[in-house]
């Protein structure tokens, strides 16, 4: 079983920090995140997802981090701040004029990180000895990954947040004495970026000891690629297939398809997979030995690519022109049992999957993903379909790519939104349950709804489309949206499937349905 245990079947909720509700523009670590934990326990989940954590670049993509190991200063609660005695309370007035629905980014960014230095410029005068003496160890044990990301971010904000290809050549290269003589210039910066780091990383492991502690393990995603302009790109250069200039010579992608003529060109720069294998895949392993202090579960996106991977030209326009390219295959993962033991691992293996992905994912062990939005559409050996589901995937309604249900629902053609009616047994006026239901019946050994199926939004909810120009990662719940009648609803599907994180006796509200009018007649 992935999750060690006696418990087989899991449900849980889709959610990112920066969705949670907040005083400081966007989700945060701090008391909302305590109060969604209080939710997902009372409706007796016990998996959390999230997307990645890492500080997030251009397009606020958390899968297009700065780093993979790093924190997102953004997440990290003012609130506990102050009463860490760290800043005043007279900050938060900044954010008064923040819309609780969505996070406008370019209000937030630059308001937000400037009080957090502000607030590291003085940490050495405001913390309390114990703290100071918390943040010295934190340093010390993270030195591997701090010192690189922390010169990285300084010298970046430096050049006025430019990748690191157009910094000075002594500096792309990485020569010692340009190194040393930048640690120099920017001693104070780089220590206060370190200090950021180690208050994100204690608000995290809060709030992830607090989840373990009522049973709710934390799923993370650890995208297989990383962004050319990251830190571990460009302290780990020769990891990559790049030019003496830091420019990629090849890029990830995806072949054409039926969604594009012409591929996608993802941009990414592609490993030296051999080159890895010589020191027993040490970089990755390190990578996930730092995701399992983040999160308790790792889902892999693109899995497929760990079999084989899309490699473009990078002088190429468009993915058409690419070639596939084995990868590193069952010895990676060798590589994580040998130095970290059991490493529990979901698959994303979404999309066009050869024989091959899935001989491979059977013989790691790693449950597969089926997202019962791609289920539709008069084949019953479609294998989304619920009763086509086996024990080993993850079954989803939809994921943080997706639509809503409800705003998936709205937009189907005729035909096939009555498939879903008649599948289902719906009449489609509460199909965000309908479709929920089918997830939590079914044999998958997890089930996983995101919170706006809980909540029954519309695509005014949605998280991301892929491709989209902007509007990505901004959607925010908040508490007038969620209703004592959902959370008992879940909890009571969530039993009656035998997925319950704690069986209960019924208490006699097992009819309530996800409905807010339920909540305003009691």
């Amino acid at each position: 079983m992935i999750i060690e245990g006696k418990q087989e079947r899991f449900a849980g909720v889709l959610l990112h920090p920066t969705s949670l509700p907040g005083v400081s523009g966007i989700g945060d670590m701090g008391y909302p995140a305590r109060e969604f934990i209080d939710f997902l326990a009372g409706a007796k989940q016990s998996l959390w997802q999230i997307c990645p954590l890492g500080p997030t670049g251009y397009g606020d993509s958390p899968y297009s981090a700065l780093s993979a190991f790093a924190g997102n200063p953004l997440l990290i609660s003012l609130e506990l701040l102050m009463e860490d005695g760290l800043m005043d309370h007279s900050v938060l007035e900044r954010f008064e004029q923040c819309p609780d629905y969505y996070v406008d980014y370019g209000f937030v960014i630059p308001t937000k990180v400037s009080i957090l230095r502000d607030m590291g410029a003085i940490f050495m005068e405001r913390a309390s000895e114990s703290l100071i003496n918390e943040r010295n160890q934190f340093c010390a044990d993270e030195a591997d990954w701090l010192e690189d990301y922390t010169l990285f971010i300084t010298i970046k904000n430096q050049c006025g947040g430019s990748e690191w290809t157009a910094w000075e050549p002594d500096l792309v290269a990485r020569k010692p004495e340009a190194l040393d003589r930048a640690r120099k210039e920017n001693a104070e910066a780089i220590e206060v970026e370190k200090t950021i780091q180690f208050l994100f990383f204690r608000q995290w492991r809060d709030i992830k000891a607090q989840a373990n502690a009522r049973g709710i393990h934390i799923i993370g995603d650890v995208p297989i690629f990383l962004a050319h302009d990251s830190a571990d790109v460009w302290a780990n250069q020769e990891l990559f297939f790049m030019d003496e200039t830091g420019r990629p010579t090849v890029i990830a992608g995806v072949p054409p398809d039926y969604f594009s003529d012409t591929g996608q060109r993802w941009g990414n720069p592609i490993y030296r997979w051999p080159r890895m294998a010589q020191d027993g895949y040490a970089w990755w392993v390190q990578r996930i030995r730092a995701m399992l202090d983040k999160v308790d579960v790792i889902r892999l996106d693109h899995f497929r690519g760990f079999e084989a991977y899309w490699e473009v030209p990078a002088a190429e326009e468009t993915a058409i022109n690419g070639r596939w390219v084995k990868g590193p295959g069952a010895p990676l993962f060798k590589a994580f049992h040998e130095a970290l033991g059991h490493v529990p691992l979901i698959a994303e293996d979404l999309g066009l999957i050869t024989a091959k992905v899935h001989a491979l994912r059977k013989e790691l062990g790693m449950p597969g993903m089926k997202v019962l939005q791609f289920a539709f559409g008069e084949d019953p050996h479609n294998l989304y379909l619920p009763h086509n589901a086996v024990t080993d995937c993850v079954v989803y309604t939809g994921t943080h790519d997706n639509d809503t249900t409800l705003g998936w629902y709205q937009k189907l053609p005729d035909k096939t939104a009555d498939h879903v009616r008649r599948y289902l047994w719906s009449d489609g006026k509460t199909i965000h349950i309908d479709l929920l239901r089918a997830a939590w019946m079914s044999s998958a050994c997890m089930a996983i709804a995101p919170m706006q199926d809980i909540l029954g939004l519309d695509s005014d909810g949605r998280m991301n489309a892929p491709g989209a120009p902007g509007g990505n990662w901004q959607w925010r719940m908040t508490w007038d949206q969620l209703h004592a009648a959902q959370e008992s609803a879940l909890g009571y599907m969530t039993e009656l499937y035998g997925r319950a994180l704690r069986p209960e006796e019924d208490d006699g509200e097992m009819e309530a349905r996800f409905n807010p009018d339920l909540a305003a007649d009691e």
